[in-house]
């Protein structure tokens, strides 16, 4: 099976390591886009042998894409990856209900979102959507072995607002304790800042699925203090107690920071466990095997064979 895959250039989180692995399993031409190109696509496939290909993997900012549903809308064999859907659903966000809305338009399109309640109440609007959490690149964000000098931190935005419930626990509880809010460059400068931490602080306050960032911090060996987020940790397999510690609240994240002081041992569990957890089950290598899975089952057709034919056909380059 011939996929197309459209990326974006200098993609955050950097999904590389997805599109390296994707090749074992299909024949991938992959396309890495510039924001010009991301916005003129239809300007971009009229270079492209559409025809050849049986699948089509977007995975563009939705910015880009949500202008251009018309034209989206043709392209049989569509499926779209999208991180940030769960803004559909949050009320800060300027995107709520936009995607809703984009999605209406693209009949023939599949949907994986990385959040299982998010995947779940696009089911419920009748969208086509799967749940993949979201993964790490292992060859980058590993546990370097290093002294960890810096007891509790967190690495990641706060200014936005759609993060306002992660900036006022992370506010809160620096108040109490020696917490340390760090900003880094992605790549070397941000794993060798993870392997400073003994015990990551995730706030995904409000957000309704687990950000890279969790899985990034197991990887580079922290222990990862989670904001409890219902559903989400039974759908990704995170265990209370086995990979991580859950918190609903301050003064619950704070009695697990005055446990884990007094049983260092439970530290070394919690940290081996997690990092073996996400190095079998939520590297990149993994997430390019389960989207392979997906691209190969049978795909909704579009309402008139003949459609892809004429689509193409508005590509074709004119003589003369």
């Amino acid at each position: 099976m011939r996929v197309l895959v459209l990326t974006a250039e200098a993609r955050v989180p950097d999904l590389s390591a997805v599109y390296q692995s994707l090749p074992r399993y299909l024949d991938i031409d992959l396309h890495v886009l510039g924001k010009a190109q991301q916005r003129q696509l239809r300007r971009y496939l009229a270079g492209l042998d559409l025809q050849s290909y049986q699948r089509i993997l977007l995975d563009l900012p939705f910015k880009h894409m949500v202008a251009q549903a018309t034209l989206l809308a043709r392209l049989p064999g569509l499926l779209i990856y999208e991180e940030d859907a769960c803004q559909n659903y949050l009320a800060t966000s300027k995107w709520q209900g936009a995607f809703s809305r984009f999605y209406r338009q693209l009949p023939a399109a599949r949907l994986v979102v990385t959040g299982a309640s998010v995947a779940q109440r696009l089911r419920s609007e009748g969208f086509d959507a799967l749940f993949m959490a979201k993964g790490y690149n292992p060859h980058l964000l590993f546990n370097e072995q290093q002294v960890r000098d810096i007891e509790l931190g967190f690495i990641g935005r706060t200014a936005s607002r759609d993060y306002a419930g992660r900036k006022a626990l992370l506010d809160s509880l620096a108040a109490l304790e020696p917490l340390q809010l760090l900003r880094t460059e992605p790549g070397a400068e941000y794993r060798h800042m993870l392997n400073r931490i003994r015990y990551f602080v995730s706030a995904d306050v409000g957000l309704g699925e687990y950000m890279a960032k969790n899985f990034e911090a197991m990887a580079c060996g922290c222990v990862l203090l989670a904001w409890r987020q219902g559903s989400e940790e039974e759908a990704i397999g995170l265990k209370h107690d086995e990979h991580l510690l859950l918190y609903s609240s301050l003064d619950e994240l704070r009695e697990h920071l005055a446990r884990l002081r007094r049983e260092p041992q439970l530290a070394e569990r919690l940290a081996r466990a997690g990092q073996a957890f996400v190095a079998s089950q939520l590297s990149h290598e993994q997430l390019a095997e389960r989207l392979a899975a997906v691209l190969q089952e049978p795909w909704p057709s579009l309402p008139v064979a003949s459609r892809w034919q004429r689509f193409c056909s508005l590509f074709k380059p004119r003589r003369g």
